[in-house]
């Protein structure tokens, strides 16, 4: 059974959120943290939480850009399903 658009969309925005949030994580992970400022143990097992919070937020302002080619790809395949290919 096809799913609706919508679903797809959400699907589409989720996957981005997913796709920058893991960038995000490497950018973090890249930052030197051996100063005097930095948030030793804590700060490690938070990092990937907030590039996670990082990553959803980016793509919530919808200008990142691959969730709507993400869906155009979901939606043709979905077409090419119905059509047998």
């Amino acid at each position: 059974m096809p799913r609706p658009a919508r679903d797809m969309a959400t699907t589409a925005r989720e996957f981005e959120a997913v796709f920058v949030g893991q960038m995000t994580k490497l950018m973090v992970e890249m930052v030197e943290t051996d100063t005097g400022f930095s948030g030793g143990h804590a700060e490690e097992m938070f990092r990937g939480i907030l590039a996670e919070q990082m990553g959803n937020e980016i793509a919530k302002r919808g200008n990142f850009g691959l969730a709507p080619m993400v869906l155009d790809q979901m939606i043709r395949m979905q077409e090419g399903a119905a059509n047998g290919q």
